[in-house]
């Protein structure tokens, strides 16, 4: 089975763009950083049903195997630049290599069963081969089993600000819960400061309480949300005591101010949904506005998972 293959890897798609690259490079950092071995996978495309009936047979089989030799050669350029990534010399790392034939999104959500992340580029190569790494990126965020990396144009191969923090957005759901987890965890891992964005209203900013509001019921609000946040925290603050936690709570949309609060992070977790109906909306449609906006890497945590069952969150530490 195909889930087998990826037990416990970090799953990078690979198809040659110059986001493929970058995806290829977070992901043996990130591999590298969690003692866990690398995969990278170039799924080859099925030809449309009309394309293959106009082939004949030996058509197809050429087509096929030129196919698997681009796939190969470029899998042994990401090997080669994943190697580089983690030791300047080169020199081997735990990493294997798989060449998939099959419907891109079905047979990367099929590996991310067992997966312990699945790394992509935010878009492909364009036209029809964008779907190699392009619109799957929004598929896998919606239906994967395990978290999804979604790395951008200058993630990798720009700047890395390897003392930014890592933010994560909190809504008091399971989902948000494991988000949180895996945000503390990478910030421990990182040894980086950690910003916990609590929005509490999708009305937009307000900078004032509504005429109709008296002083003391504004302040209870704001005491309200700033006290769940601090619960929903204390948990992960005594699992990960050296993790430094800024948090922050606001009265606005949330995907703006988890971009804003992402300017010159190193990481942004969010929960894939929310907590449901039109409070959902606090972590939920979001994490696609983010996931295709932000310019930092961004893991999304799937939606009915709890944090026991997050195969790539070990939230052991307690130093």
């Amino acid at each position: 089975m195909v889930a087998k293959t990826a037990s416990r890897h970090v799953v990078v798609g690979v198809d040659g763009s110059a986001l493929s690259t970058a995806a290829v490079i977070w992901a043996a950092r990130e591999a590298h950083i969690h003692g866990l071995p690398l995969m990278l996978v170039y799924v080859t495309p099925t030809l449309p049903i009309e394309s293959e009936a106009a082939l004949t047979a030996a058509e197809i089989e050429a087509f096929t195997e030129a196919e698997h030799t681009r796939a190969r050669e470029l899998l042994e350029q990401a090997c080669e630049t994943a190697a580089r990534s983690i030791t300047p010399d080169g020199a081997p790392i735990r990493q294997a290599v798989a060449v998939l034939d099959g419907p891109v999104l079905s047979t990367l959500v099929e590996l991310s069963r067992e997966a312990a992340l699945m790394v992509v580029g935010s878009r492909g190569l364009g036209t029809v081969s964008r779907a190699l790494l392009g619109s799957v990126s929004t598929g896998l965020t919606h239906h994967a089993q395990c978290p999804v990396a979604i790395v951008h144009s200058n993630d990798g191969d720009g700047p890395d600000p390897s003392d930014g923090p890592v933010v994560v957005g909190v809504d008091g759901s399971p989902t948000s819960e494991s988000a949180t987890a895996l945000a503390f965890e990478e910030a421990h891992l990182r040894g980086v400061d950690l910003v916990a964005v609590h929005a509490w209203s999708d009305m937009g900013p307000i900078g004032f309480p509504p005429s109709n509001w008296s002083p003391i019921e504004w302040r209870n609000i704001k005491e309200r949300e700033e006290k769940l946040l601090t619960e929903r925290l204390g948990e992960w603050r005594r699992r990960f005591p050296t993790v430094t936690v800024f948090p922050r709570v606001v009265c606005d949309q949330p995907a703006p101010r988890l971009l804003e609060a992402a300017q010159g992070a190193q990481l942004l977790v969010v929960g894939s949904r929310g907590r449901g109906g039109f409070a959902g909306l606090l972590l939920g449609s979001v994490s696609a506005t983010v996931a295709g906006a932000a310019t930092v890497p961004v893991i999304v945590v799937p939606a009915d998972k709890l944090v026991a069952t997050q195969p790539f969150c070990h939230p052991q530490p307690l130093e």
